[in-house]
């Protein structure tokens, strides 16, 4: 298990599926001027032959350091990853976290489309899911990269939704991994995890 130090919120270092632990890291929000908490999160990836043979073709054999090309290649490759994203903030619901949700997808997707948010799609992600759920601190959410660019959602284990859009994969872990991220402290830890990856037999 690996902690997140701002929250305590333990994660563990492998899934079931064999996903590995890269970084963990806080996404924060600011409310009335004050700092506030919502959720830790894990970022998982499958570090193998196929992920190692995308970064290598992107950065070549001799990566020494994180670089912009090394995280492009995450987020614009049909590369196996989650984001287990673990409730902190007490009194969260769905519609809480549904408006939060649009907001970050919205700005992510307008960076990548000049400036279009597509609501459409974005709601896709969170269609199922009741404005009314309470989301309890340690409740889990994931988010998934399955093969074939689908965005898949689930919120305490049950499936919301299963969305095939490269796009919207994109801008998901652009959140995370592209110029302005959540935690910077995460992507670089992630970063820094890849490229330890490469060297490894």
């Amino acid at each position: 298990m690996e902690v997140e130090p701002k929250t305590g919120v333990s994660f563990p270092a492998k899934l079931p599926d064999g996903k590995q632990l890269c970084a963990t890291g806080l996404r924060r929000r600011k409310l009335l001027a004050l700092g506030i908490n919502i959720y830790a999160f894990g970022m998982y990836v499958d570090i193998d032959a196929r992920l190692k043979e995308i970064l290598k073709a992107k950065l070549g054999e001799a990566a020494e350091r994180p670089c912009k090309e090394l995280y492009e290649a995450v987020i614009d490759g049909d590369v196996g990853i989650v984001v287990r994203l673990v409730i902190v903030f007490k009194g969260l619901t769905m519609s809480m976290v549904r408006k939060n949700f649009d907001e970050g997808l919205g700005g992510s997707l307008k960076k990548l489309t000049g400036g279009q948010k597509n609501e459409e799609l974005i709601k896709k992600v969170m269609a199922a899911a009741k404005d009314g759920t309470k989301l309890p601190p340690g409740s889990v959410i994931e988010i998934t990269r399955l093969p074939g660019h689908v965005l898949q959602a689930k919120v305490k284990d049950e499936l919301m939704s299963k969305v095939e859009s490269e796009l919207l994969c994109r801008a998901y872990f652009h959140m995370y991994l592209g110029d302005d991220p959540f935690d910077k402290e995460a992507k670089e830890s992630f970063g820094r995890t890849l490229v330890s990856s490469l060297s490894a037999p």
